[in-house]
């Protein structure tokens, strides 16, 4: 009889695309895999994408400001709860894996409720919310940086890094350079402003294309609903609001990445050896997470870090310009990085888990 787990997370593409890099590997252990996300997020394109079967439950965000959301999100939270239960009963996982997202809240509370067990993965140097309020019903945690696992009780908690897409690194240059009409001449930049957009990061760069059109092409994803028709046709720029599938071609099509400091996302830079100048949300936008991912990141040599509030035309291009003549600095600093095998490591436990559920 095969082995059954439920994955569940979303909000944004980087709760979601670490479970889908499990997937192979999973099946090759013999799970049967089934996915929990919200009603309409981006985790349910990228997940019914990938062919996995997909339960969408009613969702709401716990806000820290604020909000008339607030009076009525937890009777979202509530309703999801229910229809998470439902769902445990129907599908009976042998384990469950959160990526965090409020989303993962409802699910994990229901597996404890039977008992099923939960490995939580939590990338960004402090916790989130919900996984904070998801962390008591974690049979273990998975966590990026030795500081977070040192705040956990002795034993719920190991590195394990976060688990990178293999497709990721089997690129083709010529290929991206082929979709993006762009030629192999002059170098190219891939902003990224997130599967939600990044307007102070957007912006920037809209106001230096005249400038940075002259030295390099700019592929640009903006996010949903945020890429600006009035830049389409412009020569050397191509923008999008989200890319799955020819990600990789552009990956390895790109000399440098600018991009919010999101953990998942600049892990994936790191093992692709990608110099990038990160922008981390501001504490007025965030709990801080980012700026603390990112000053790791810059602390190692790894990039170049603009805070959001100083983000201008000017230095964005004086830091594209400081980084592209440093970039061989930058690309020597990340190959001494030796990162841990995170799909091998996490499929393993949640391997070891459903076995003794058996």
């Amino acid at each position: 009889m095969s082995k059954k787990i439920v994955l569940t997370g979303g909000g944004t593409g980087g709760h979601v695309t670490p479970n889908l890099a499990m997937v192979p590997r999973l099946k090759e252990l013999g799970f049967s895999i089934s996915y929990i996300g919200s009603y309409d997020g981006i985790e349910k394109k990228l997940v019914t994408e990938a062919g996995l079967p997909y339960y969408g439950i009613s969702s709401g965000k716990l806000r820290r400001y604020f909000s008339w959301k607030n009076f009525t999100d937890p009777f979202r939270v509530l309703k999801g709860y229910r229809e998470a239960k439902k769902l445990m009963k129907k599908l009976a996982p042998d384990v469950v894996f959160s990526k965090g997202g409020f989303v993962s809240v409802p699910v994990v509370f229901a597996a404890k409720k039977r008992k099923i067990p939960v490995v939580i993965h939590e990338s960004d140097m402090t916790p989130g919310l919900a996984n904070k309020l998801a962390l008591p019903k974690a049979t273990r945690v998975c966590c990026n940086f030795p500081e977070t696992r040192d705040t956990f009780p002795e034993g719920k908690a190991i590195v394990t890094g976060t688990p990178i897409r293999p497709e990721l690194f089997q690129g083709n240059a010529d290929k991206g350079a082929e979709f993006l009409g762009f030629n192999r001449e002059k170098p190219v930049i891939l902003v990224m402003g997130g599967s939600t957009g990044a307007a102070s990061v957007n912006r920037a760069i809209h106001e230096a294309l005249p400038t940075l059109t002259k030295d390099y092409q700019i592929v640009h994803l903006a996010g949903k609903g945020k890429t600006d028709p009035s830049k389409d046709g412009t020569p050397g720029y191509a923008q999008f609001e989200y890319i799955s599938k020819e990600l990789p071609d552009i990956f390895a099509l790109t000399d440098l990445v600018i991009s919010r400091a999101g953990a998942n996302a600049i892990c994936e830079f790191l093992a692709l050896r990608k110099p990038n100048i990160l922008i981390p949300l501001s504490k007025r936008a965030s709990r801080g997470d980012q700026i603390l991912n990112a000053a790791s990141f810059e602390k190692s040599g790894y990039s170049k870090v603009i805070q959001d509030e100083d983000v201008t035309t000017e230095s964005l291009t004086a830091a594209i310009r400081e980084v592209m003549e440093n970039r061989e600095k930058y690309v020597s600093a990340m190959s001494d990085f030796h990162e841990s095998d995170a799909i091998t490591m996490i499929t393993d436990m949640l391997n070891g888990l459903a076995e003794r559920q058996a």
